[in-house]
């Protein structure tokens, strides 16, 4: 079960809540659990939080609006760490437009982003289809990250030397006494 990562802007957040019962079949079918913020509980260290879940995400979704893009926290310290496990390959990053902004030269410009073509949810004639959309192209990621993932230990077991066999000399023999 690969864990998802939400990094979003609070005014984001109707937009949010709607995206993740989108993907109750993708948690109902085991492949997704997810994690925001607003899971942080009484007591609980917000900054260390975020970042333990943040270090531990396989795919992290960055909800992208003009709000994400002002708001320091998000910009700077969430999708700059996301992207450097990102380019260290150790965590997917799926940018979700969610209302229009100018998001092509931030530094996940460079990604492919959800919905399709880059537009944005708020833009679709339907919020249902492009949360749709967004929903398929996860999926698709999940698979493509578990078959590179199958192929990466193929390799790994390719090589890795095979155990020796111990030859064992056909000369020793035990001696067979028995008594009565």
């Amino acid at each position: 079960m690969a864990s998802l990562f939400f990094s979003y802007s609070h005014v984001d957040e109707d937009l949010r809540n709607q995206l993740e019962k989108h993907l109750s079949a993708l948690k109902h079918q085991g492949l997704i659990e997810t994690w925001h913020d607003r899971r942080i509980e009484a007591g609980q260290a917000f900054d260390q939080e975020i970042d333990a879940h943040l270090e531990a995400a396989e795919v992290i979704l960055l909800l992208i609006s003009s709000d994400f893009l002002a708001s320091d926290y998000c910009y700077k310290r969430e999708m700059a760490r996301a992207m450097e496990r990102h380019e260290a390959r150790e965590a997917i990053i799926i940018p979700v437009i969610l209302r229009p902004c100018d998001w092509h030269d931030t530094p996940f410009g460079k990604l492919m982003a959800a919905p399709k073509d880059g537009l944005a949810v708020t833009k679709w004639p339907d919020i249902d289809d492009a949360f749709l959309d967004v929903g398929t192209a996860i999926k698709g990621s999940l698979r493509s990250r578990g078959s590179r993932r199958h192929a990466e230990k193929a390799a790994t077991r390719a090589r890795t030397p095979a155990a020796v066999p111990v030859v064992r000399s056909s000369n020793l023999r035990v001696k067979k006494e028995f008594t009565d």
